[in-house]
């Protein structure tokens, strides 16, 4: 009589190993060839550039205090870290391997940095809700490639979730619509 047969422990990991191999072939037939250390040069002054514009609109939407922060301060932070971030790149990253070719895909950051430079011009006009659940959808559904079902859930959730906490919890003063 033949017994069925059963897997080890030892199959598991063959199999698990089998489908770790597979996919990264996958990935490396996808990924796009390396692009070198001009590309790394490149990206660094783009996000440097990015990092200075955003640290000198924030200023004017008001630092604050510490103690009562004014909602460009959050801002401020973020871009001076991108800053500091990006000068790094600029002075190591030409060793660095892992940068790839320009291609149409590098477009998708700069279209999220368009649609986020959209929100900052919205919202002292409309407020924050309407940019940031617009900025939701096109980052989500055209950018992400989502379904709009996730995409209207996660976008609605994200500005109620932002609210809350900003708005509510926070009493930080920020534009609203509500």
């Amino acid at each position: 009589m033949d017994e069925p047969h059963t897997r080890t422990p030892r199959d598991d990991g063959d199999i698990l190993e089998e489908m770790r191999a597979e996919l990264e072939a996958q990935e490396d037939e996808e990924r796009p060839p390396p692009g070198g250390p001009v590309q790394q040069v490149v990206a660094a002054l783009v996000v440097l550039a990015l990092g200075l514009f955003g640290a000198v609109r924030s200023l004017d939407y008001g630092l604050g205090r510490l103690t009562q922060p004014g909602p460009g301060l959050w801002p401020f932070v973020v871009s001076s870290l991108i800053v500091v971030v990006s000068l790094g790149l600029l002075v190591w990253g030409r060793q660095l391997t892992d940068a790839e070719v320009f291609s149409r895909h590098s477009w998708q950051p700069a279209i999220g940095v368009v649609t986020f430079l959209a929100l900052a011009a919205l919202l002292p006009v409309v407020g924050f809700e309407i940019p940031a659940f617009l900025l939701a959808v096109v980052w989500l559904r055209f950018l992400g490639g989502e379904t709009w079902r996730s995409t209207v859930l996660v976008a609605l959730g994200t500005v109620v979730a932002f609210y809350l906490v900003f708005v509510v919890a926070l009493s930080i003063p920020m534009p609203r619509l509500i």
